[in-house]
C-alpha cells in the first residue's frame, strides 16, 4: 500500500510540476497584459481633463469683449450661461467647444476687425443653445 501511495504521489508530481512552473516566456507573456496603476490613473483622468479644457474653451469664448457684448444685446446673463456650461452632457460640451475653438482660431488667424457679424451670430446661437439644453434637461 505505501508504495502505491509512493508511485501515486510521483505520478502526480510529474503530471502537476510542469503546470506549476512558470517558465520566462511564460512570465514575460502575463507581463505584457499587466496594466500599471499609474496607467489606469491616466486613463481615469483623461475624460475629466477633456471635460475641464472643453469648458474653459466655451468660458474663454463667452468672457471674451465681443461674446459679452452680444449677450448683452440679447438679453443673456453671462452668469447663466457659464452656470449652464458645467451642466452640460460631455458629448454636447464636446460640440460646442470645438465650435468655440473653431470661431478662435479664425479671429486667431488674422482677421482684421476681429470677430465678424455672422461669428458674433454663432456666439448667440451657441449660448442660447447651452441654455435650451439646460433647461431641457431640468
Amino acid at each position: 500500500m505505501n508504495v502505491c501511495r509512493k508511485w501515486c504521489g510521483w505520478a502526480l508530481a510529474v503530471i502537476l510540476l510542469p503546470c506549476l512552473a512558470v517558465t520566462p516566456a511564460r512570465a514575460q507573456a502575463q507581463d505584457k497584459h499587466v496594466v500599471t496603476s499609474q496607467e489606469l490613473s491616466k486613463d481615469a483622468a483623461r475624460p475629466a481633463e477633456t471635460r475641464g479644457a472643453n469648458e474653459a474653451a466655451l468660458r474663454q469664448l463667452f468672457s471674451s469683449e465681443q461674446a459679452q457684448r452680444a449677450l448683452k444685446s440679447a438679453n443673456i446673463d453671462y452668469s447663466k450661461v457659464d452656470k449652464a456650461v458645467s451642466r452640460l452632457s460631455d458629448e454636447d460640451l464636446a460640440k460646442l467647444a470645438a465650435r468655440s475653438r473653431q470661431l478662435e482660431d479664425n479671429f486667431a488667424g488674422g482677421r482684421p476687425g476681429g470677430l465678424s457679424d455672422r461669428d458674433l451670430l454663432i456666439i448667440l446661437i451657441i449660448a442660447l443653445l447651452v441654455i435650451a439644453l439646460i433647461a431641457a434637461l431640468h
